[in-house]
């Protein structure tokens, strides 16, 4: 037996018109039953005066005492028969009873005979009429067998006789013994009326007006069922409408986010169950917002529906696009051999717009990123797999690729980056007995004209318990994007300083620089933190060099620019990383409180692969553009001779890298040791001059 929930639903014109045809027959029931005992109670009524008239007439020639004693003259009982003659054949029996019950007069010549008791007591005590109707049987007078009885329909009427219906005047010794009477009530009228024909009158009246009733019903019902039935059907095409609505973009006609997630989880399934490899490639409009922005909503339309056109017209008819919302479509691929199939697609997708989109008179040219993701390789699930398509699309977007596959790395908020973050906390705040996992190595700078140490630039490390050792691109990102780089960078200067504190006891420290974020150089708190910690340690500002990358100084320089203004005025030497890929102007840096350019490494890479003619122009140019304003200039990267040559050469400076040193444990920096102090004349020790590296 199939279960309630199961079972076919009943439609609305089914449900309306089962419960309208009950409701409407029981409201017909009801009327005529209602109707039918109105009309009953009004032909009683009207019975019940014709007997109150008939019992005016019968008593009316009757002296009051009459009822009292109980009997009637045969002068009295013509009297009362000549009254009420002119009723006719209407009254098929009229009985006079006195007030004890006697029978008085009958117009049936009765002699004897006995009141309803129960009636008449109700008649005499309440002063009321009762009427009812009855089945009165009449026998003829033939004694033969065939001769039977007959049957008919009577209004039986009690009416209370009263002392003023009575027509003779009373002499004052009946007028004295009426008085002693209980109450002014002093007999009852039994009058029973041929009811036949107002029954069949009724019977008739009950029976049009059923009739009328259930005409004007069905008349009714029909009209409301074509109104439930047009409504319904009215409401069966908006739903299917609205059905389709809600499965369809109203823009593109693509199918939109809740078609693609039940596609996607049904594919999953078949997927998993068969071994198969599904991919998802998601895609949105660079600068669609300058479009709209620029040209219009209209026009906006009107490209994301020719972007529609083109990624129909492109695709297998297994796969399915589907528009997501805004500029941001997806692409479903059923069947894909590998993930290297799914970014062949992809990029065959990102072909389709290099032909101009044309809107109206205009012919625009729109790039896109493009996101690829895999199921099983990226993802277990349809919402996992829509996840990393999102994030592989972002890293297309952030690092210019045009097309991206899912990388793990560039997942920022995937699982294995949540407990890594949680990691990351805890080595913030580790046990009392618990090694710390943080540390900070040096890597020292070279003075390429002398070829001694002059510096170290600190470099962070995290000996995680588990993952071993991680180099500060696996978690400072991490950091950054979860607040926790402020914490890390106290660490960092909070190390540093200490570790120049504890090198200026044996030997002569050189400048140490500690990079810091763009979070940390938004905001006056990291002065604070430096001021704190070199008073503290009682160490010279000039001993602390902090580096910021340009794209934080440009990302927001009415921010930053004070910062290095105090730091520069605490005596703490600001030095600009990765100089060279950022967009600082020439009158920015004229005017920026700095001390030294860090060329970036890809420039100086591009000088050890063959020393490409515009890469010297071009680390030339910055050469010569930071000496005109007194600046230092450092190249990171250094991994060969040739390349060091080439450098010094051109002016640098300084440079770092694996050809002299990689970033080593406090211990393994070698320090020139400190020179003695010498005596004043006054026999006082003065402070040995600053060594000279070596």
């Amino acid at each position: 037996m199939p279960s309630a929930a199961t079972r076919r639903r009943w439609s609305l014109t089914r449900y309306f018109a089962v419960v309208s045809i009950l409701a409407m027959a029981a409201l017909g029931v009801a009327l005529v039953l209602v109707t039918s005992r109105v009309m009953e109670q009004q032909a009683i009524r009207d019975g019940t005066a014709t007997a109150s008239t008939a019992m005016g007439y019968a008593v009316l020639p009757l002296p009051a005492d009459a009822f009292s004693q109980g009997l009637l003259s045969a002068a009295e009982a013509a009297a009362v028969e000549r009254s009420t003659a002119g009723f006719g054949e209407r009254i098929v029996e009229m009985r006079l009873w006195s007030a004890n019950g006697s029978l008085m007069y009958s117009s049936t010549s009765a002699s004897s005979g006995f009141p309803d008791t129960e009636r008449f007591n109700a008649v005499m005590s309440s002063g009321q009429p009762d009427a009812r109707v009855i089945v009165d049987v009449a026998y003829g007078t033939q004694t033969t067998a065939d001769e039977g009885a007959t049957a008919r329909q009577v209004l039986d009427v009690y009416v209370p006789v009263r002392v003023a219906d009575a027509g003779r005047e009373m002499t004052p010794e009946e007028s004295a013994a009426l008085d002693a009477g209980p109450q002014d009530v002093i007999g009852a009228a039994e009058i029973m009326l041929d009811h036949t024909d107002a029954a069949q009158a009724l019977h008739n009246a009950v029976r049009t007006v059923a009739i009328v009733v259930a005409l004007g019903l069905v008349a009714l019902w029909v009209l409301l069922f074509r109104t439930v039935l047009t409504t319904s059907k009215r409401l069966q095409t908006t739903a299917l409408e609205n059905a389709r609505l809600a499965l369809l973009d109203s823009l593109t006609g693509l199918p939109n986010r809740r078609l693609l997630a039940e596609r996607m989880r049904r594919t999953v399934e078949e997927a998993q169950r068969t071994g198969g490899r599904l991919g998802l490639v998601l895609l949105d409009i660079d600068r669609f917002k300058d479009i709209n922005d620029s040209l219009g909503h209209d026009h906006g339309d009107e490209l994301l529906e020719q972007v529609a056109d083109r990624l129909r017209g492109a695709l297998r008819d297994e796969d399915v696009v589907a528009r997501l919302g805004g500029d941001e479509f997806a692409i479903l691929l059923p069947d894909v051999r590998s993930v290297a199939n799914a970014e062949r697609l992809a990029r065959r997708v990102r072909q389709l717009f290099i032909p101009p989109f044309q809107l109206g008179e205009m012919s625009i040219h729109v790039e896109t990123s493009i996101g690829v993701a895999c199921l099983p390789d990226h993802a277990s699930d349809s919402s996992s797999l829509m996840r990393t398509a999102d994030v592989a699309m972002y890293t297309a977007k952030h690092h210019r690729t045009g097309v991206a596959v899912y990388d793990a790395e560039e997942d920022h908020s995937s699982p294995a980056r949540l407990m890594l973050l949680g990691d990351l906390h805890r080595a913030l705040a580790p046990d009392l007995d618990g090694a710390a996992q943080l540390v900070m190595h040096y890597q020292p700078k070279i003075d390429l004209a002398t070829g001694r140490t002059v510096g170290h630039e600190a470099l962070m490390r995290w000996e995680h318990p588990n993952r071993g050792l991680l180099m500060p691109n696996v978690f400072i990102p991490l950091a950054e994007q979860s607040g926790l780089i402020h914490e890390l960078t106290r660490f960092a200067l909070t190390a540093v300083v200490e570790q120049l504190a504890q090198w200026s006891t044996t030997t002569q420290p050189l400048p140490v620089a500690v990079n810091l974020s763009a979070h940390d150089v938004t905001s006056t708190a990291v002065v604070t933190v430096i001021r704190d910690l070199l008073a503290l340690h009682t160490l010279p500002a000039e001993l602390l060099q902090v580096e910021i990358t340009e794209t934080a100084l440009v990302a927001d320089p009415s921010r930053v620019v004070p910062v290095l203004h105090d730091l520069a005025e605490l005596g703490v030497q600001v030095s600009i990383d990765d100089f060279g890929i950022g967009t600082t102007s020439i009158s920015q840096l004229r005017d920026l409180p700095v001390d030294e350019l860090k060329i970036d490494r890809l420039f100086v890479a591009d000088i050890a692969d063959g020393g490409r003619e515009s890469s010297v122009v071009v680390v030339q140019a910055m050469v010569d553009l930071a000496h005109s304003f007194g600046l230092g200039v450092v190249a990171e990267g250094v991994e060969d001779a040739a390349t060091a040559a080439v450098l010094r050469g051109l002016g640098v400076d300084r440079a770092q890298g694996f050809l002299y040193s990689a970033a080593v444990e406090p211990a393994a920096v070698v320090l020139p040791r400190a020179r003695a102090p010498r005596r004043s004349k006054r026999g006082t020790k003065t402070p040995a001059p600053s060594a000279t590296p070596g």
